[in-house]
């Protein structure tokens, strides 16, 4: 139903006239007149009777009148709440790696929160593959990966950033001073990884694979916190990003090994699905992301 021809409607049984209602909204009789009758017949009634250049509303059309300015007014307020940008209220809803997920929430979320109140989240922790099926399914707006570098044209990539990654054990490990530390005697020794399949953890068994190694961890934890500080009691080794161990080796409780000739190319990426809706709230939540440490 458009809206040109309830207000035609409207002006021209208030005005009483099709020639005045044509001349305050600007449009010649003729036009007045068609839109008239085409919201007749998509109504299927008789809004005017038409008698010697008058015209007066039917009995139909006084009922008629007084919905068509409910929707007018309707119209009118979704127009007055869509020009209020600063009143941004939704929910986002993000599929992230569990690394990511521990990260997401801290540097300026506090002023975030300050400044968009009626903004909320869920957080969903999962695999790359099953984050994307959620992106599919529309279960989720954003997805966070750390995984192999992904490019597909279904997806936009709204921000992305090379993650290093590194052996690391406790501080004083006897391999913390090696500089010719092998892969093959690293490997024998115990570990501590995320979950098989996961991210990161599946790019280095891949790489193992590929140059015919691999390792049985004693324990596999989704976690990377509490594997840095199992690392730290000295119990064992894990192939874990650099941004989850940063301060643990700044303040000298872990190390990172020097292993040569590995090459394990692992990326974060924000990504949306092409077909998705941007709205404005989830415009401000994607620039909040970009705003973060290389991104």
């Amino acid at each position: 139903m458009e809206i040109k021809n309830l207000e035609s409607f409207i002006q021209a049984a208030e005005l009483g006239s099709f020639t005045k209602a044509a001349e305050k909204l600007g449009y010649t009789q003729s036009s007045i007149s068609l839109r008239i009758k085409q919201l007749e017949e998509e109504l299927g009634t008789q809004l005017f009777e038409r008698i010697n250049h008058t015209v007066k509303l039917t009995s139909s059309g006084y009922e008629m009148l007084e919905l068509a300015h409910r929707i007018i007014r309707t119209a009118q307020e979704m127009k007055k709440k869509a020009a209020q940008p600063e009143l941004l209220k939704g929910h986002i809803r993000i599929a992230a790696a569990e690394s990511i997920s521990l990260s997401l929430f801290q540097r300026g979320f506090d002023q975030f929160r300050r400044d968009f109140p009626h903004i909320s989240f869920t957080v969903t922790t999962a695999s790359t593959e099953e984050m994307f099926r959620m992106l599919n399914q529309n279960e989720a707006d954003l997805v966070y990966t750390l995984d192999r570098h992904i490019y597909d044209q279904a997806y936009v990539i709204a921000a992305e950033e090379p993650v290093a990654c590194h052996f690391t054990a406790a501080a004083g490990h006897p391999f913390s001073l090696r500089q010719d530390l092998t892969l093959e005697e690293l490997i024998l020794e115990p570990f501590i990884l995320t979950e098989k399949g996961m991210s990161y953890r599946k790019l280095l068994d891949e790489f193992l694979a590929s140059r015919s190694l691999s390792l049985e961890p004693f324990l596999e934890l989704g976690h990377t916190g509490m594997i840095c500080r199992l690392l730290e009691k000295g119990l064992g080794i894990s192939y874990l990003p650099d941004y989850a161990t940063e301060q643990s080796v700044r303040e000298g409780r872990l190390v990172r090994l020097r292993i040569p000739d590995v090459s394990i190319h692992v990326w974060k990426q924000l990504l949306y699905h092409r077909n998705k809706w941007i709205s404005r709230e989830l415009k401000t939540v994607i620039n909040y992301f970009q705003s973060q440490s290389g991104l």
